[in-house]
């Protein structure tokens, strides 16, 4: 098998990690495309002793502290402020990637010990974050009142729970929340893609995608998701995800 092929499967999960520490598709993206351009230029220099998928992620990851390294050299303060800090690489890359504390430590040239100190360090952070108010787009019972219960214990509100497009638009414009969990097909066959489309042309708010199906929103060819949750879920990812989202505070589809 060749080295495309071993990599192939693992793209859009790496998409989803690069839009997380960006907050934008377009910048997540084009990591992506560098470190495969990287790759492509010194196939050789891929470690072969090791999974295809770690192998990509340390590529990417290398190149995003390459990055911080110039922006600190260059003094670029105002960039450093919108790379995600350490403590939110190894909570993205535990909780939402799913990786070990011993594989994330491996990535991130680090010890497991402060893998899990640094994750420790990020869900600190999310107890401090500025409480919003959250719409909630899902048409199955169990799965929104499960969110709804999450998103209460981190100390949210909920401003209403939408089973459809039209609902969710309807609500929005109602009260306008501060971020937005939404499923992609609902009840009526409608899209909660769409109904986010729908917000956005009103006002900007951050939201996070829940799909079983996250491949199919992952491909880089259109304007996609920054921030997505795979179902079914673990309720430590959708910490993860929320606090990223809130962090950016930016809309799913970044220009």
């Amino acid at each position: 098998m060749s080295l495309g092929e071993q990599l192939a499967p693992h793209l859009p999960f790496l998409r989803r990690y690069a839009r997380a520490l960006t907050g934008s598709q377009r910048e997540g993206d084009a990591f992506v495309r560098r470190t495969l351009e990287m790759i492509v230029a010194d196939p050789d220099g891929f470690p072969r002793d090791i999974d295809p998928r770690l192998g990509l992620y340390a590529a990417l990851i290398d190149q995003w502290e390459a990055e911080r390294e110039r922006e600190e050299a260059a003094g670029h303060e105002d960039r450093l402020g919108r790379i995600a800090p350490r403590s939110r690489q190894a909570l993205l890359l535990t909780a939402m990637e799913g990786f070990t504390a011993e594989d994330a430590g491996w990535l991130m040239h680090c010890e497991r010990g402060e893998v899990e100190e640094l994750a420790a360090e990020a869900f600190a952070e999310i107890e401090r974050l500025a409480r919003t108010e959250v719409l909630i787009i899902e048409d199955e019972p169990m799965i929104a009142m499960d969110l709804e219960s999450l998103v209460r214990d981190l100390g949210h509100d909920v401003t209403d729970i939408a089973v459809t497009r039209d609902e969710a638009v309807a609500s929005a414009r109602t009260r306008r929340p501060g971020l937005v969990l939404a499923d992609i097909r609902l009840a009526d066959d409608s899209s909660g893609l769409d109904a986010v489309q729908d917000m956005l042309r009103d006002f900007t708010v951050p939201v996070i995608f829940i799909t079983a199906f996250p491949e199919r929103l992952l491909t880089g060819e259109r304007p996609e998701p920054a921030f997505l949750i795979t179902k079914p879920f673990q309720r430590s990812t959708v910490k993860a995800a929320i606090a990223q989202a809130l962090f950016f505070g930016q809309a799913t589809f970044a220009a």
